[in-house]
């Protein structure tokens, strides 16, 4: 964001100054928190965050225990219980002829393999945006769902293989919670935004999304026949994503299970708040640093002010001027006091909206009125309006 507007009435702060700044965002802040779902996530349609968020596993009770729980049996049937191992095989010649039904829950929940333990809980980190956004339960159903359509869609694809094409697949695939991963690619694909981060080669750029990608993809070579699961988890995630079939009412989490864990596992697995405390910033000089400060409230202040007006925005049913109701920090600094009054300068022109702005941020689902107001609220800077609407 470009502030050498206000880095030159930056440079000196006075406390008094940056204390009211910091009230202003942390009450905003406070005021702009979104309720809690069933098990402590957000809502549907509440706060959404992006992929490279960085508020930890706060609010993500079921993907930390995800990131726990799995990984540990992982490592102690590795290291301590090798022996143990065959009792988490994913066999599913056993479950179609012996009838061996238990491998198909044992031996589709924990990894045998160290690799793949450590891929899936790196994607598990990345997606708990997802528990955020659509609320522990929703989020869980998702599982729930992804991971049953997988095992239907496992047992189709091997037959479907020596059926039409005489090849008989080997009788273990690849054991743990890979196919509900592999499912959750399908939501961060079509749900999040890509915004480009770096240009390389011509058409190619580095996103914030290809980290995942790349991970999702060392994932799908990890194995010789872990891309039947990684096939089955696609073709289960699209079909609960697109509520084909109506399974998302089917299989999903029952509203009194969601209560029992939430009094009991969601206190275990719950993470702190993290802090809210901007650190200061790397310049040379002392003066450099204050400046840097400054700037951060003013932009966290941004951020707190677009939330609060959007929100009484949706009360109201109107179209709210920005500039007028929340002044900029930069604003404030300029303030005159002539005889002891206070005099507030006139408030500037609207910014000029790039339209072909508007239609990229419109494009990636937000309206029209959203979209003009986060680019006038960032000075035109594409990816701050894109985090403005991702994060409010």
């Amino acid at each position: 964001m470009r502030r050498s507007s206000a880095a030159s009435g930056l440079a000196a702060p006075d406390s008094s100054l940056r204390q009211e700044c910091a009230c202003a965002v942390a009450g905003a802040r406070t005021s702009a928190s979104p309720p809690l779902g069933p098990l402590g996530g957000s809502e549907p349609g509440g706060t959404m965050f992006t992929s490279t968020g960085s508020s930890g596993l706060y609010k993500a009770p079921l993907s930390k225990s995800l990131l726990l729980v799995p990984s540990a049996l992982s490592l102690l049937l590795a290291l301590l219980l090798p022996h143990c191992q065959k009792l988490f095989v994913y066999d599913l010649h056993a479950v179609k002829n012996d009838f061996q039904i238990w491998r198909l829950i044992c031996g589709r929940i924990i990894c045998l393999d160290l690799k793949d333990t450590f891929c899936s809980s790196l994607l598990i980190y990345n997606f708990r945006i997802f528990e955020r956004r659509y609320g522990s339960r929703k989020f869980a159903s998702f599982l729930l769902g992804s991971w049953v359509l997988s095992a239907l869609f496992d047992f189709l694809l091997i037959e479907a293989m020596q059926y039409f094409f005489g090849i008989t697949a080997a009788s273990n695939l690849p054991s743990g919670f890979l196919a509900p991963v592999f499912a959750l690619f399908v939501p961060f694909y079509c749900s999040i935004p890509r915004v480009q981060v770096a240009q390389i080669l011509g058409p190619l750029s580095i996103t914030n999304k290809t980290l995942i990608y790349i991970l999702g993809l060392q994932l799908f070579t990890s194995g010789s026949y872990i891309w039947i699961v990684a096939i089955s988890g696609l073709m289960s995630g699209l079909c609960y994503d697109s509520k084909m079939f109506q399974v998302h009412q089917v299989l999903c989490i029952p509203s009194w299970m969601a209560k029992f864990f939430s009094w009991t596992l969601e206190p275990i697995f719950s993470s702190s708040e993290p802090t809210s405390e901007a650190r200061i910033g790397m310049g040379a000089t002392l003066d450099i640093q204050r400046q840097q400060r400054m700037e951060l409230l003013d932009r966290q202040l941004m951020f707190s002010q677009f939330a609060q007006g959007r929100r009484q925005r949706q009360q109201q049913g109107g179209m709210i001027n920005w500039n007028r109701l929340f002044p900029p920090l930069r604003q404030r600094q300029n303030i005159n006091y002539q005889g002891g009054r206070q005099s507030e300068p006139a408030a500037p022109p609207p910014l000029e909206v790039s339209e072909e702005q508007v239609a990229r941020l419109m494009e990636m689902g937000f309206s029209r009125g959203d979209a003009l107001e986060a680019l006038r609220a960032s000075n035109n800077d594409l990816n701050v309006a894109t985090n403005f609407l991702l994060q409010h």
